[in-house]
């Protein structure tokens, strides 16, 4: 046991050392130590979570009232309520793809997917940067692998060039709006790039932008005009959409292909029925939501411009979303800044490799629609100068 108790003493001393946090919520509000913080971690980027409306809308409906509390069953035994396949049939078609599948969450899925999907003939190319779930997914498949330099498409057509004649399928890995930097795919590229072979495919994880993104809210891809060219998109449920799980679209081929090979979805007690009700609910809605996305933009590149005069930093200038990471460099210097922040009667998080690269710690600023122009502002006039940046 002593080898558990100086694996943690050495996070304790980098600064590593992560805690499971007891965090009441009030709304867009955080209560720490008996302070009430304006949340800026949260995903909860439409700011629904904490919608009355929609709740007692949702809870006074008979879909609400009627369906169980729990599946008791994975899909494949008896978990399969017609709820699933609705909101399934729903996701297919607001995407333009033959067919969706649900999942637990947006970890399940990454780790599933690739496994389910790439064998010894496959060659799997990755953004640098993409999710921890995605990384632990390639790892867990059986297929050769590569990571590109984050966003460089000039190293991956070479690498594309070099080994496609090599392996009978390649899968391009991506994440839409990357959740550390805050930054962008640009998804026409890589489509145009995976076109120019018959065998390469385009997997892209949409998580931090379905909802938040789209003139119907559907991400990246709707606003970059390629929905129906990913082969398989993948996004959540726990986060804009203010619910849990997770989804992919695709051909009805990979669907079934999934369905008889994917680990986490053949061996995993479904979702509760009421819970994917409540994603439907709130899925069905999504088209009327642009008032939100709006103003969820419009706070966006405020701050944006604030941390970039402020704490400037290449990662925050290429950030152009909700995302801003307020990069610092050391994790002395970012657990510093997000404890002040905190005291200030902001909730803010550092974070620190491994979960990013060394030298570039920072505290990711998360925005949510619910907060006021007036609450920003007031975020804003904390700022001052880091009296050194050791990026």
């Amino acid at each position: 046991m002593e080898h558990f108790k100086h694996a943690l003493e050495a996070l304790k001393a980098r600064d590593r050392l992560r805690r499971l946090p007891d965090l009441p919520q009030q709304g867009r509000h955080i209560v720490s130590d008996g302070l009430k913080l304006l949340n800026l971690s949260s995903n909860d980027y439409l700011g629904l979570a904490h919608d009355e409306t929609l709740r007692h809308a949702f809870l006074a409906s008979d879909t609400c009232r009627e369906l169980p509390w729990s599946s008791s069953s994975s899909r494949l035994l008896t978990g399969g309520l017609p709820i699933y396949h609705e909101l399934e049939a729903l996701l297919a078609m607001r995407y333009q793809h033959e067919a969706a599948l649900l999942f637990n969450s947006g970890y399940h899925a990454n780790i599933g997917i690739l496994p389910a999907l790439a064998d010894k003939k496959t060659l799997i190319l990755a953004d640098k940067l993409v999710h921890a779930s995605l990384i632990d997914g390639i790892r867990l498949s059986d297929a050769d692998y590569l990571r590109y330099r984050h966003n460089d498409y000039a190293q991956l057509e070479r690498l594309l060039e070099q080994r496609a004649a090599d392996y009978r399928c390649i899968i391009i890995v991506t994440e839409s709006l990357f959740s550390m930097d805050g930054d962008m795919a640009d998804l026409p590229h890589l489509v145009h790039l995976k076109k120019r072979y018959g065998h390469v495919m385009l997997y892209v994880d949409e998580a931090h932008a379905v909802g938040a993104y789209g003139h119907t809210g559907l991400g990246l891809a709707e606003v970059q005009g390629c929905v129906a060219d990913i082969d398989i998109l993948t996004g959540t449920f726990g986060k804009a959409l203010a619910s849990v799980g997770a989804f992919a679209v695709c051909s009805s081929l990979i669907k079934d292909y999934l369905t008889n090979h994917m680990r986490p979805l053949i061996f995993s007690t479904a979702l509760p029925p009421v819970n994917i009700a409540w994603t439907h609910f709130l899925f069905r809605q999504l088209p009327g939501m642009g008032a939100r996305r709006e103003h969820l933009a419009k706070l966006s590149r405020r701050l944006h411009d604030a941390v970039q005069t402020h704490y400037p930093s290449p990662v925050t200038a290429a950030a152009h979303s909700h995302i801003i990471p307020c990069v610092l460099g050391s994790n002395e210097a970012a657990v510093k800044q997000a404890q002040e922040w905190q005291q200030q009667g902001y909730y803010c998080l550092p974070i620190r490799p491994p979960t990013i690269p060394p030298d570039s710690a920072r505290v990711r600023l998360s925005l949510t629609a619910d907060i006021s122009d007036d609450e920003l502002d007031g975020f804003i006039d904390t700022f001052t100068p880091p009296t050194h940046y050791s990026g």
